[in-house]
């Protein structure tokens, strides 16, 4: 026990969430995996949690896809030591994008255009707010404010009472692959047209001079390279922060401050799922699979998408997500002109 008090007890102390939450974090207190009030029945030690579970994996010969996870863990450890510097606390709000699911000891952290739809649905389903197959819950719904629980609703001693005995899980994916799925799906596609008119309208305004009195009020024509122009432009992030569809996936999850203990990619979404869920104890609910796309794939369009954008403002725009990049090892991508 004192071996994995110790391990979580480290990753939470990294976690920076402040002197009010820090002073809750010692394992000597309370052991990580003893009763509590929360209600799992894991929690009241009539099985083990998804973290022992995990746990118990790495003390043992390793799956492939367990070892798979072991080594992203340890990457993104290794990666956030080196790469980082010390930033500020975190706040409520940080912890926003974290859900919650007390009956099965989950925390995902989501990012949207990483497959965060049919995760919601999972989760709704696991917390027993939806039943029956989550293929069937519509987007709408798996996204409605208030059907699941996030870290930001809870006082800083249940926050913590989550981090340290919660199996923490992230899905990220290509950074400019995510970018490239963002611009097609918020901004190109006719049924955006709120977002449209909301990130499109202001974007021409600033960025196409002379623009067409429809362009200016529907903003439904954003070229990519003016897209690309916004994001770069430092009144973006000055006026408010990203829009969550292409803001990086560490500044949205935090994955140097709070300890994530799988690190599942988009790439390898179904084995990622399935581990998760297996962990769960749910291992016969399937992960809705992704519809076959009708348009290019994301890895084509963003290499069709930067073909005309200089190598000055890839160059900037490789290291706005940079650290995307680096934390989860991905490679810049080869149809970038870096050099």
């Amino acid at each position: 026990m004192g071996r994995r008090c110790s391990w979580r007890r480290r990753a939470l102390v990294a976690a920076g969430l402040g002197a009010a939450l820090l002073l809750l974090l010692l394992c000597a207190l309370r052991p990580a995996f003893e009763n509590t009030s929360l209600g799992s029945i894991w929690l009241r030690g009539e099985k083990k949690s998804p973290l022992q579970l995990l746990y118990d994996l790495d003390q043992g010969p390793l799956s492939a896809l367990a070892e798979v996870h072991r080594q992203r863990r340890d990457l993104l450890r290794r990666a956030c030591s080196r790469h980082t510097r010390r930033q500020r606390l975190l706040q409520p709000e940080d912890l926003r994008h974290v859900l919650v699911d007390d009956a099965h000891g989950l925390l995902y952290c989501y990012v949207p255009k990483v497959a965060c739809t049919n995760w919601k649905r999972v989760l709704l389903v696991l917390s027993g707010r939806a039943r029956g197959d989550p293929r069937a819950i519509p987007a709408h719904e798996a996204h409605a404010p208030g059907r699941l629980r996030s870290l930001a609703d809870f006082s800083p001693s249940e926050v913590n009472r989550r981090l340290r005995a919660y199996l923490a899980v992230l899905f990220v994916r290509e950074p400019f692959e995510r970018l490239a799925s963002a611009y097609r799906n918020k901004l190109a596609r006719p049924y955006s047209a709120t977002f449209q008119r909301r990130y499109g309208a202001r974007i021409v305004r600033r960025l196409r001079p002379g623009a067409q009195p429809e362009a200016l009020t529907r903003g439904h024509n954003v070229r990519f390279a003016e897209f690309l122009s916004y994001l770069l432009d430092p009144r973006t992030r000055r006026d408010e922060p990203f829009n969550e569809h292409w803001e990086r996936a560490h500044a949205l999850c935090h994955p140097c401050r709070l300890r994530y203990d799988i690190v599942g990619k988009f790439e390898t979404l179904a084995e990622d799922a399935a581990f998760v869920l297996g962990l769960l104890g749910a291992p016969d609910l399937r992960f809705p699979a992704p519809p076959r796309p009708r348009a290019a794939p994301a890895r084509d369009l963003a290499a069709r998408l930067f073909q005309d954008i200089s190598p000055f403002y890839q160059r900037r725009l490789f290291d706005l997500y940079k650290m995307d990049f680096l934390l989860f090892n991905y490679s810049a991508p080869s149809y970038l002109r870096l050099r």
